[in-house]
């Protein structure tokens, strides 16, 4: 967790947002990261997203079951869904979202629109073409050597 807070003040000092994170495996770092959003030019390059890559690259597969993951602040959605698609076991997080709210970064809407069905939300969402993209997914069936996700 120190490394994390650590990384979350290596970023400040860097320009980068307030933020940390480490994967960690039998007790050792295989992933860290900062936050990148701006620098990179990419909204997903939050600091757990850039450390899931990163663990992901060093152990060379996209699950991470038996590890943990040590971060600056508790996950927004996005990163919540990216810990759990890495299958990573545990979460340890410092500041609550309600902190990361204080100093301008509010998930609050985020966790709002995704709770309320689909046509109620402020971001339009709607099915398009349904019965030609279940053609990928007849394909994904049929395939005997797919690979487990």
């Amino acid at each position: 967790m120190r490394r994390a807070i650590e990384l979350s003040c290596e970023s400040v000092s860097a320009n980068g947002g307030p933020f940390g994170a480490v994967v960690v495996r039998e007790g050792r770092i295989i992933g860290e990261g900062t936050n990148k959003v701006v620098d990179s030019r990419d909204p997903t390059a939050h600091a757990e997203i850039v450390a899931i890559r990163s663990a992901c690259n060093l152990v060379g597969s996209h699950f991470l079951e038996t590890s943990l993951i040590f971060t600056s602040c508790e996950p927004c959605p996005m990163c919540l869904g990216a810990i759990w698609w890495a299958r990573i076991g545990v979460i340890y997080y410092g500041n609550s979202r309600s902190d990361a709210a204080a100093i301008g970064f509010d998930d609050a809407a985020l966790y709002e629109e995704t709770a309320k069905p689909l046509g109620l939300r402020t971001l339009p969402i709607r099915r398009l073409l349904s019965p030609e993209s279940r053609r990928a997914f007849e394909l994904w069936e049929a395939k005997p050597d797919r690979r487990h996700y």
